[in-house]
């Protein structure tokens, strides 16, 4: 649908001031400015034409005056919203709203120039953003400026070149020995086992692992279609992520016990119900009263679920599971699985100088 220049009249509909206009997408949207008791009408049409001042803008000639809000606002988000996931859209509205849009709302884009963009990053990093945040903005503002390029906003893109800075905070990527497995397993409750041994045994993220039904686990395979984000059902978190899961017999036979316990609802019963029965038990609180108090008593308390995934991978590794077999076990590519979770054990790199130093022979 074309859209047109707009120019509502606001009404006076139940005793509210009401104007109803065309979104960037071309949807018809109501909106209230008030009661008419309360509200003086002139009023509600200074609101109204702040509120169709971007819309109406973009539909004229492309200006480098445009600003920054106002793009992102009623340009960028409206078109990346129809290629994101509805998780990953969130994600990145909040991160844009609470980094980008408060300092740089009223900006020109025509103001931003390479140098104070790369200084806004170097001051992120100095405030002790950590890298993975800092490298997300970095890849927002370039994703912004390409579109104000390619929409004839700008000439030329002031973020392409931004890197992140040096000092940008890297949390220790840390795994688990394979004893601080057994003394994790051994301090917790059975529910809690059943939880930990689907992330360390078969790879899977909370997110899946709280999805799950009662149907979806049989055989010894978890079949993962969809995923728990923040409290809501969502799809899985890329095509790879949708899989069957090997369990292996010891965390088959334990999930048997805990099925046990659980009263009979059928299979679309959650497999970790919450005290409701209705709803899945929440990730954060689960793991706030039921693993972290076990794990702080014996020094445990660095453990995640990040890191128990990340054990999965490099404990496989060790054992010389194949790359291929792990990325399809855990959901993803090989190349993600090898760098990004992946590590070796200190005894394994002991091993493999000792049989480089056996195959020189001269040291």
């Amino acid at each position: 649908m074309r859209r047109r220049f707009q120019k509502p009249r606001i009404k006076n509909k139940g005793g509210y001031w009401i104007a109803q206009f065309r979104d960037l997408e071309g949807k018809k949207r109501k909106v209230s400015f008030g009661p008419v008791a309360k509200t003086k009408k002139v009023d509600a049409e200074v609101k109204l034409g702040r509120l169709l001042e971007p819309l109406n803008t973009s539909l004229a000639e492309p200006t480098p005056d445009f600003q920054f809000g106002a793009f992102v606002r009623h340009v960028y988000l409206p078109f990346y919203r129809r290629k994101w996931k509805a998780s990953t859209a969130i994600t990145n509205q909040e991160r844009v709203g609470l980094y980008l849009l408060k300092p740089f709302e009223e900006r020109a884009l025509r103001a931003f120039t390479r140098e104070s963009l790369q200084l806004f990053l170097d001051e992120q990093a100095a405030d002790g953003l950590s890298y993975s945040v800092v490298a997300h903005l970095r890849w927002d503002l370039r994703q912004v400026f390409r579109m104000a390029v390619c929409e004839g906003y700008l000439l030329r893109n002031p973020a392409e070149l931004l890197f992140v800075p040096r000092e940008a905070r890297r949390p220790p990527t840390r795994r688990m020995t394979l004893e601080e497995v057994g003394l994790l397993f051994s301090v917790l409750e059975l529910r809690e086992r059943v939880i930990a041994g689907l992330a360390i045994v078969a790879g899977m993220r909370p997110g899946e692992i709280l999805a799950l039904r009662r149907s979806q686990v049989a055989n010894g395979y978890a079949d993962i279609t969809q995923r728990i984000y923040r409290g809501r059902p969502d799809t899985p978190k890329t095509v790879n992520s949708v899989r069957w899961a090997a369990l292996g017999d010891g965390l088959s036979a334990l999930l048997r016990n805990w099925l046990a316990m659980l009263p009979e609802q059928g299979g679309e019963a959650w497999l970790f119900p919450s005290e409701r029965g209705t709803t899945p038990i929440l990730k954060d609180n689960c793991w706030r009263r039921h693993f972290r108090p076990h794990l702080e008593k014996v020094g445990l308390e660095w453990v995640n679920f990040q890191v128990m995934r990340r054990t999965h991978s490099s404990l496989l590794a060790d054992l010389d599971v194949d790359p291929q077999v792990r990325a399809d076990q855990m959901g993803h590519t090989v190349d993600v699985n090898q760098n990004k979770y992946t590590r070796s054990s200190l005894e394994r790199r002991r091993a493999a100088v000792n049989q480089l130093e056996q195959a020189i022979g001269v040291i």
